[in-house]
C-alpha cells in the first residue's frame, strides 16, 4: 500500500533531446505515446489533490465575492459547509476500509490472486483491470474502486508482465470515470425512483421515475455498453509496452501481499484475540440487522445504501479473517489509505456550500447565476448537450452524484418539462456527463490511490486520454438518442 521510499521515487529517464522516456519502442502506438506524454505533463505540473481543492476553494470564494455576496457570508458558507459532509466523510473512509478488509482476506486475496493469472502480457494486463472494474461498477461503485485496486496490485506482483502501474491504475478507475452512474447503485436513479428520497418540493417537478425509464432504458444500456467497449480498447492501446512500462518496482513501491498473523497466543490476555468467538457473535449479531434491511427493501436499494454497502463488507471481513486480530492488523492497514478522504472531503462540502449560500443582497448566490443563464438559453434541441456540458462542468467542482442531483435537478427537471424532454433520460443525461469529470478529479480518486499507493498525476495522464475520447461520444449519443424518446408528464406515487 505505500512506497518503499516514497521520498525518492525512481523517475523515469528520458531520451537525451527527445523528452521519450528512455526505451520507448517503435512498437508504442499514438494513444500509447500520447497517455505517457500526458503522464509526463501531470508528474511535472499537476498539484497533489490537497491543493487542486484548496485552489477550488479560493475560486468559488473569489466567485461568490464577485457575484456581490458580503465576505463574512462567504466565510460562514465556508465554515458551516465544513463539517456538513462528515457523515459522507466517514461513510467514503470505511469504504477504503471495508473494502481493503475484505479484499486482503486470505480467500478473497485468493480468488483475485486467480484472476492475476488470467492476462498473458502486460497491456492486456491493463484492459483486463479496465473490464474488471467497469463491470463491479454496474453493480456498486464502491466495489469497483476497491476491487480494481487490489487487483491490479495483485497483477504487479507479476514481475514477468511489466505491466505498467500507472496505467493499470487509471484503468482499475474507469468505474468512476466511466460507467458506475449507468448501473445500479446510480444516486440520481435511485433518488427519483424512492419518491420518500426526494425532497417534497422537488416532487411534483419530476414524479417518480423508476428504473425502467432511466438506466434500463435501452438507450442507457447502449451508452454503458459503448462506453465499456470504448475504455476498454483505450486502456489497451495506451498502456506502454514493457520496453516503456514503468512498473511498481520502478517506482519503489510494495504491492506484496499481506500476510495473515499466525502466531499463537503468548499470554492469556491475547486468547480472545486469537478466538473465532467474539468473531462468531459478532457477526450474528450484525447479520441480524442486515438480514432485516435485506428483507424490507430490493436488494438494490439495500446495498446502494452506504451504511448497509460498509456495515455488510466490515461484517464479512471480520469473518473471513476469523481471528480478531487479523481482522485489527488489516484494518490498521488500511487506514493510512483514508488520509486524503479525511482533509479533502471538508472542503469540497465547503465549495458545495459557497457555490449556493453565499448569496448577494438581492438573495443570489453563484448556483443561481448559473441556473437563469441555464434555462434561458436552451431549447429542446440543445439541452441534451448543454445540460450534459453543465453537468460536467459543475461536477468538477461539487462532485457527488447524489448530493449534486439534488441542487441540479429543480432548475434542469423544470427546464426538461417546460421543453418537453423525457424525464427519464434528462436524468440519464446526468448520469452520463456527471461522471465524466470523475476522470481527473482527485476527489473520488482518493481510496484507490491509498490502495496503490500512488498520487493523481501517476493516473491523470491515461485517466485524462480516455476523457478527451470520452466527451464527445457522450455528448453525441445524449444529443442523438434523445430523439427516440417521448416526454411523459411526472407521474406522482
Amino acid at each position: 500500500m505505500s512506497a518503499r521510499n516514497p521520498e525518492t521515487r525512481n523517475p523515469v529517464p528520458s531520451k537525451p533531446g527527445t523528452g521519450r522516456p528512455a526505451g520507448e519502442a517503435a512498437t508504442d502506438g499514438a494513444l500509447s505515446r500520447l497517455g505517457i506524454r500526458f503522464t509526463v505533463w501531470a508528474e511535472r505540473w499537476f498539484p497533489d489533490a490537497f491543493i487542486f481543492v484548496a485552489i477550488a476553494v479560493v475560486i468559488v470564494a473569489l466567485g461568490a465575492l464577485a457575484n456581490g455576496a458580503p465576505a463574512m457570508t462567504v466565510a460562514k458558507s465556508f465554515g458551516d459547509g465544513f463539517w456538513s459532509l462528515i457523515p459522507f466523510t466517514m461513510q467514503m473512509a470505511f469504504v477504503t476500509i471495508g473494502g481493503y478488509v475484505v479484499a486482503t482476506a486470505p480467500p478473497v486475496q485468493r480468488l483475485i490472486d486467480r484472476l492475476a493469472l488470467v492476462p498473458k502480457t502486460g497491456r492486456g494486463a491493463v484492459g483486463f483491470v479496465a473490464a474488471a472494474t467497469m463491470l463491479s461498477s454496474f453493480l456498486s461503485w464502491g466495489l469497483s474502486l476497491i476491487f480494481g485496486g487490489l487487483l491490479a496490485r495483485a497483477l504487479a506482483r507479476r514481475t514477468e508482465l511489466r505491466m505498467d502501474y500507472r496505467a493499470a491504475g487509471a484503468a482499475a478507475y474507469l468505474g468512476l470515470g466511466a460507467t458506475w452512474a449507468m448501473g445500479l447503485s446510480s444516486s440520481a436513479a435511485q433518488l427519483q425512483a424512492n419518491p420518500k428520497s426526494l425532497p417534497p418540493s422537488l416532487l411534483p417537478i419530476t414524479g417518480v421515475i423508476p428504473f425502467s425509464e432511466t438506466i434500463f432504458l435501452w438507450q442507457s444500456m447502449l451508452i454503458a455498453l459503448i462506453l465499456f467497449v470504448i475504455s476498454i480498447v483505450i486502456a489497451y492501446v495506451s498502456a506502454p509496452q514493457p520496453a516503456t512500462a514503468v512498473t511498481a518496482d520502478d517506482l519503489g513501491l510494495d504491492v506484496s501481499r499481506d500476510k495473515p498473523d499466525e502466531s499463537r497466543p503468548q499470554q492469556p490476555s491475547e486468547w480472545l484475540e486469537h478466538s473465532p468467538i467474539l468473531t462468531l457473535l459478532l457477526v450474528i449479531i450484525a447479520g441480524g440487522w442486515l438480514y432485516q434491511e435485506f428483507a424490507r427493501q430490493s436488494w438494490i436499494t439495500a446495498i446502494s445504501n452506504l451504511n448497509t454497502y460498509n456495515l455488510l463488507f466490515l461484517t464479512l471481513g471480520l469473518l473471513l479473517h476469523w481471528r480478531p486480530r487479523n481482522f485489527l492488523a488489516s484494518v490498521a492497514k488500511a487506514v493510512p489509505a483514508t488520509a486524503g478522504v479525511l482533509i479533502q472531503f471538508p472542503l469540497y462540502a465547503a465549495i458545495s456550500a459557497m457555490l449556493t449560500n453565499a448569496k448577494n443582497a438581492g438573495g443570489t448566490s453563484v448556483s443561481d447565476v448559473i441556473t437563469h443563464a441555464f434555462v434561458a438559453l436552451n431549447t429542446t434541441g440543445s439541452f441534451p448537450i448543454s445540460m450534459g456540458v453543465y453537468s460536467a462542468v459543475l461536477g468538477f467542482f461539487v462532485p457527488s452524484g447524489g448530493g449534486k442531483w439534488l441542487l441540479e435537478a429543480p432548475y434542469v427537471m423544470q427546464a426538461a418539462n417546460e421543453l418537453q424532454v423525457h424525464l427519464g433520460w434528462a436524468v440519464m443525461i446526468y448520469n452520463a456527463a456527471e461522471a465524466l469529470p470523475n476522470l481527473i478529479n482527485p476527489f473520488w480518486m482518493l481510496p484507490l490511490l491509498g490502495i496503490l499507493g500512488l498520487k493523481a498525476r501517476d493516473i491523470v495522464g491515461f485517466s485524462f486520454l480516455q476523457l478527451i475520447i470520452h466527451l464527445p461520444v457522450v455528448l453525441f449519443l445524449l444529443w442523438a438518442l434523445a430523439f427516440t424518446l417521448t416526454y411523459h408528464p411526472p407521474v406522482m406515487p
